[in-house]
């Protein structure tokens, strides 16, 4: 049975104000072209389809077409909700939808209850579970532990009791999770209870392959236990993330082959630092001028207008710092001391926050805007409350 692993598809997620939803479609244009050259006997979605529990209308038009697609496909399907997913939405009309063989899998008291797949070497049990949050099956489990390792115990003691009925049958498991040996990138959101998110990955011993969801880079933690990662960047820290999904061939047996299949990339990512001068100027950084570009300043004064400066090389710089520390805000000791006048204090403030005094036009500028708060005169000379 050849398997397309995919996840983290987060429709409706925007990219630092950038709107993702072309790409996100372009994406699944890309998964359904994969289906039919490689041909896809099953696609596995391990969480995360939407952004958020409430998406917005586009992304479920989205998803909506992209389900009545993948279901007139060749490949079967079975998909489970996410920490960013509303289960119940999600999992909306999945009993009438598996008919179309698009498999939902968003409801507890469906875990241990397999999709059953067959191909010519027999039954593939496929045990999708969706994101077990410790607090929500603590009580309807009767788990004596809130945390992340007791709910996927207790799920994983549900698969294999239903396992052990079917001897002979192979294998897979669709999880969303943290396991542990995997690195995090800086957009998966926490799901950390009491400090503890990870879990172990021996609770997956006995599976044949198991398709993570969750981290947004594609982890091999085992031959048989992988991330597929998010198809898109949605943080500059998954600059050097390679973005795709793993095709899987699970033969007679249970044996386990994969490779992974990268997926289009619609504008690629760069973090840049230096001065602004020199990132101006560098021909090293011809490169980079059509990515999106995350650039960090190392000048000792800010320089004005530095946004401004950089799009006009790079148009689709997104995100600014700076290297230098940052001020401490508060009175500063000789504001505190008291004899400065308003206008004192403004420059000093200026001084303190940039490195540099004030140019003349601005100290001008400062004058016109505390004899505009402060009423003229000689208040804000002796250091007026205005």
């Amino acid at each position: 049975m050849r398997i397309l692993h995919t996840s983290d598809w987060h429709l409706g997620r925007s990219f630092h104000r950038e709107g993702m939803l072309g790409h996100q479609a372009a994406y699944v244009d890309h998964l359904l072209e994969v289906v039919e050259s490689e041909r896809v006997d099953l696609v596995v979605v391990a969480g995360d389809v939407y952004d958020r529990a409430l998406p917005p209308v586009d992304a479920v038009r989205l998803a909506d077409e992209t389900l009545v697609r993948l279901a007139r496909s060749r490949a079967s399907v079975v998909l489970t909700s996410g920490n960013h997913d509303s289960a119940q939405r999600l999992g909306f009309s999945a009993r009438l939808i598996d008919e179309a063989g698009v498999h939902l899998r968003t409801d507890l008291a469906g875990v241990g209850t397999p999709v059953v797949l067959h191909d010519e070497h027999g039954p593939v049990a496929v045990h999708g579970l969706p994101y077990l949050d410790p607090h929500a099956v603590a009580a309807p489990w009767g788990l004596d532990e809130r945390s992340h390792a007791a709910a996927l115990g207790e799920a994983m003691r549900r698969v294999r009791t239903d396992l052990a009925a079917r001897r002979g049958t192979r294998s897979v498991v669709l999880a969303h999770a943290f396991v542990a040996g995997a690195q995090p990138s800086r957009s998966e959101r926490d799901i950390s209870v009491g400090g503890v998110a990870r879990v172990p990955t021996d609770l997956f011993d006995g599976v044949d392959y198991v398709a993570l969801g969750h981290l947004h880079g594609p982890h091999v933690l085992h031959d048989r236990l992988r991330y597929s990662g998010s198809p898109l960047a949605y943080s500059f820290s998954e600059a050097g993330h390679r973005k795709g999904a793993w095709l899987v061939d699970l033969g007679a047996g249970g044996a386990v082959t994969a490779s992974f299949v990268d997926a289009p990339v619609p504008r690629p990512l760069a973090r840049l630092e230096g001065t602004l001068d020199d990132l101006l100027v560098d021909p090293r950084l011809d490169v980079h001028e059509s990515a999106w570009v995350e650039a960090t300043l190392t000048d000792a004064v800010r320089p004005q207008q530095a946004m401004e400066r950089l799009r006009r090389r790079f148009p689709h710089a997104l995100s600014l710092a700076f290297a230098a520390a940052t001020p401490t805000f508060g009175a500063a000791p000789a504001a505190a001391a008291g004899g400065l006048s308003d206008r004192e204090i403004a420059l000093d403030f200026v001084v303190t926050l940039r490195g540099a005094p004030a140019a003349e036009p601005e100290r001008a500028l400062l004058d016109r805007a505390l004899d505009a708060c402060c009423g003229g005169g000689e208040q804000h000379e002796r250091g007026g409350t205005g």
